[in-house]
């Protein structure tokens, strides 16, 4: 049996936009807390709310916000930064950046927070944004897009059921989520052991002359990284190539395949060719673990350096030593800077550490260890 379309009305009809904002006579000692638009995620979630005398406090931080009201972005709508303010501090202030949405009577506050995050409103705050680079919508053709608008009876059962099913549904995210995380720590802990002590628990140790790695197998060389790896400084011609990022948890995996924004320079001629087997290493975050083996073909910006193994030492296992703990901290180590927002790991640095070297064969088993071990129990 076909179902009926609840009836639709203009958001300005069913809910008030904009309706107080701080004055510029603000006692200058006024504490506010504030939201600005990147303190709130594409779900709706709001993190780090910063305190600020209202002398100190950026310009932007003018908008009044009250329980049941949701704040919604109109500058980069593609971001979809909208949240419900629930249970707010008196004091709470949010960006000019965002409208605030007062439902009327005709509109329940809970049902209004789902409302306006159904997939047709987003398209339509997307669809009547201009700009490019950064796509915006004013309050007043915000307020011209239609929501959902049953009765209020109706509107407060939806609501409920919503309620239910969207805790139950965070319940199991979170339980997934500590399983992810328990997971990724048997994982790290296992790389950490194989690329540093091998398979067998029984080969006799030996100590390795580096705090970091401690013994270990006795038979396994361990070799300055400068005789180990070259600089590949090979640029590109026009940067058409395919732009390669490094990340701590993947590896090197192209733009495509990474569901995040990524700032790319309209030129990339100049930028630093990557090949497959390479060690990319970005300067800046190294310290965090930001590196990894590419593979494939590609580009890097100017931020990274690559690296070729001159043989002794096998990609893939090159790669478990970038995911393993103790050689990132000794890449941190090894990072020049004053503060870790500063670090940097230069080639120069980077040929002082020493690696161990086991041979071609034990490393081959250590890497199909490890796959075999993520792919039985999912770490």
């Amino acid at each position: 049996m076909p179902t009926t379309p609840f009836p639709a009305q203009r958001l300005k009809y069913a809910a008030t936009i904009n309706d107080e904002a701080l004055s510029e006579s603000t006692d200058a000692d006024f504490e506010l807390a504030y939201i600005d638009i990147g303190n709130v995620d594409s779900q709706g979630l709001v993190h780090d709310i910063i305190n600020y005398r209202f002398e100190d406090a950026p310009s932007r931080a003018r908008r009044i916000v009250r329980d049941g009201d949701v704040i919604i972005s109109t500058v980069r709508t593609y971001l979809q930064a909208i949240a419900p303010v629930e249970n707010p501090p008196d004091n709470l202030i949010v960006s000019t950046g965002f409208a605030v949405v007062r439902p009327s009577n005709l509109l329940d506050h809970r049902f209004c927070k789902y409302a306006l995050r159904a997939n047709k409103f987003l398209w339509e705050v997307e669809t009547r944004s201009t700009g490019v680079s950064y796509p915006a919508i004013n309050a007043s053709d915000l307020g011209d897009i239609k929501v959902s608008l049953p009765e209020i009876s109706a509107q407060r059962l939806i609501a409920n059921y919503l309620d239910r099913e969207t805790t139950r549904i965070d319940g199991l995210i979170a339980e997934k989520e500590r399983m992810l995380a328990l997971l990724e720590e048997k994982r790290a802990a296992l790389i950490s052991r194989v690329v540093t002590r091998g398979l067998d628990p029984n080969v006799p140790l030996k100590p390795s002359g580096q705090e970091w790695l401690g013994d270990i197998p006795a038979h396994w060389p361990v070799e300055r990284t400068k005789n180990l790896f070259t600089v590949r400084d090979e640029r590109s011609d026009d940067g058409t190539e395919e732009l390669l990022t490094v990340s701590h948890i993947t590896g090197v995996t192209s733009r495509s395949e990474k569901d995040v924004y990524m700032f790319e320079a309209d030129d990339k001629a100049g930028y630093k060719r990557c090949m497959p087997g390479d060690l990319a290493i970005n300067t800046l975050w190294a310290w965090m673990g930001a590196m990894g083996i590419s593979p494939l073909a590609g580009i890097v910006s100017p931020d990274y350096h690559v690296y070729t193994s001159k043989g002794q030492l096998l990609p893939e296992y090159v790669d478990l030593l970038c995911r393993s703990r103790p050689f990132i901290a000794e890449v941190n180590r090894w990072s020049k800077g004053v503060w870790s927002s500063r670090l940097r790991l230069y080639p120069e640095n980077f040929f002082e550490m020493r690696l161990p070297v086991p041979p071609h064969d034990e490393q081959l088993e250590i890497v199909r260890s490890v796959e075999g071990a993520i792919v039985k129990s999912g770490v």
